[in-house]
């Protein structure tokens, strides 16, 4: 009889499959070990994948919200790599130069403060969320027009073992929720919604809990050509 499970109850195995990914991430969401002794400031610093996010907290003066009781959805260098491609390809238009360089200290602070928009209040593991989602409101505070919906996203084709995995999702909506409308096709494509999914969920530190952001997800949602 097939079980109802998690990706959390999934990880054995997961671990073994993707065992080329980096070893303390799996692709399914979940970690060797959920409970990590330091603070979630500490644990970012300790992985090599998240030093250009640590180098944006200190810009910005964000280790102690960072440190608070809190859940961070947190970018990896590939993320952070892309967007400086695109500002740059930008700042090259914008000054007719395609030989500047555009680096993490090259991001306006006020840019870099947007980092809040990744912080929640509490610790938001995957047992606190559902598959309807709910909106929350980050530490940057109200947005206009934009509000941010943390979810489970339950898949079912999954394989012959399971029923269904759920995967946590963080998504930006932008006006109203595209889950809402009847056609998305109605919807203009700069006013779609935008989710990216958690590589590896539930991280647990002193403080609060680290979400790992896929790494195709690209800092602050950019879409700017980075090529």
């Amino acid at each position: 009889m097939k079980k109802i499970i998690t990706q959390s109850i999934l990880l054995t195995g997961l671990l073994f499959m993707f065992a080329s990914c980096k070893k303390e991430f799996a692709a399914d969401g979940g970690v060797s070990d959920a409970h990590v002794n330091m603070t979630t400031y500490d644990y970012l610093k300790s992985k090599p994948i998240f030093s250009s996010l640590v180098t944006l907290i200190d810009r910005a003066g964000l280790k102690d919200m960072v440190n608070s009781n809190c859940t961070f959805f947190a970018t990896t260098n590939y993320g952070i790599d892309e967007y400086l491609k695109a500002m740059k390809n930008i700042r090259a238009v914008e000054l007719d130069d395609e030989n500047i360089t555009y680096t993490l200290d090259s991001i306006p602070l006020f840019r870099v403060d947007s980092l809040k928009t990744y912080i929640f209040d509490g610790q938001l593991g995957r047992d606190a969320l559902t598959t309807s989602g709910k909106y929350y409101t980050s530490k940057y505070g109200d947005i206009p027009n934009v509000q941010f919906k943390l979810w489970l996203d339950r898949t079912y084709n999954y394989g012959a073992y399971v029923d269904y995995v759920d995967y946590v999702a963080y998504t930006k909506i932008i006006g109203t929720d595209d889950s809402k409308e009847l056609d998305i096709n109605d919807i203009p494509v700069e006013e779609r919604d935008k989710t990216v999914y958690v590589q590896s969920s539930g991280i647990i530190t002193t403080n609060g809990v680290v979400h790992a952001l896929d790494g195709y997800h690209r800092l602050f949602f950019n879409t700017d050509n980075a090529n």
